[in-house]
């Protein structure tokens, strides 16, 4: 397991004192930290640095951590990233997790806190990575498509599409569980480590997300099972669902 010294952590923050606390705290710790002070450094400094993850004020000049992760997330959809807001409205939170954030959290809070997010979000992705999940050889049959759960790509005969981490994830566990119920909390502690309202909320976009790109086939449909989970659903007109 990888050990804090082996961390690399991109820091985006504004704030002249916070972000100072912060660096030093994160050090301590014993990470290798990297400050900017807004949104467009921030994104440079990532284009041509190793980092293994970001941590984000939302509120920043010239670009806003919001618009950063997403720019992020079209070069690297894999690496973790928090925010720190001073926000705390739902709708606020909810466009965090849309907008490819693995954590949220509202200031004021205390390093402790901060520390075991990262904690628990190094560790969440060291398992997904030695999960099996990204082993070449994982092909699925799912009625006209073919998804390759090893490089994350769903293809038909005129269509293919490079998956993210979480939705590839996300459609490998409804695909084990197809005709069957993928309860909401499974799918949210294997793939997101927590079950709360707005981690709940970021894993609806995802299914919105799958819905979209499995369209082109009348014959499936990810079917919400009120309050309990959701159904990768495949009618019998459709090719059989095999590995």
């Amino acid at each position: 397991m990888l050990e804090n010294k082996d961390i690399s952590i991109l820091l985006a923050e504004d704030d002249p004192n916070l972000s100072l606390v912060l660096k030093d705290y994160l050090e301590m710790l014993g990470y290798n930290v990297l400050l900017c002070r807004d949104g467009v450094e921030a994104l440079t400094v990532f284009k041509t640095t190793h980092f293994d993850l970001c941590i984000f004020d939302v509120m920043m000049p010239r670009k806003d951590g919001f618009a950063l992760a997403q720019e992020i997330r079209d070069m690297n959809d894999k690496i973790p990233i928090i925010f720190l807001t001073a926000k705390s409205l739902k709708d606020d939170r909810v466009r965090g997790f849309k907008a490819g954030c693995d954590d949220y959290i509202t200031k004021p809070f205390s390093t402790e806190e901060l520390s075991l997010r990262i904690s628990a979000i190094l560790k969440r992705c060291l398992i997904m990575s030695h999960s099996g999940e990204n082993i070449a050889g994982n092909i699925y049959k799912i009625g006209i498509f073919e998804f390759d759960a090893g490089n994350m790509i769903l293809r038909s005969d005129d269509f293919e599409k490079k998956l993210t981490r979480k939705e590839s994830s996300l459609l490998k566990l409804l695909t084990e569980h197809r005709n069957q119920l993928l309860p909401r909390e499974k799918a949210l502690k294997k793939i997101w480590g927590g079950n709360d309202y707005f981690i709940g909320r970021s894993m609806d976009v995802f299914i919105a997300k799958l819905r979209s790109y499995l369209k082109s086939d009348p014959n499936i449909n990810i079917v919400n099972v009120h309050g309990t989970g959701f159904r990768l659903q495949i009618n019998q007109g459709a090719a059989e669902d095999t590995r």
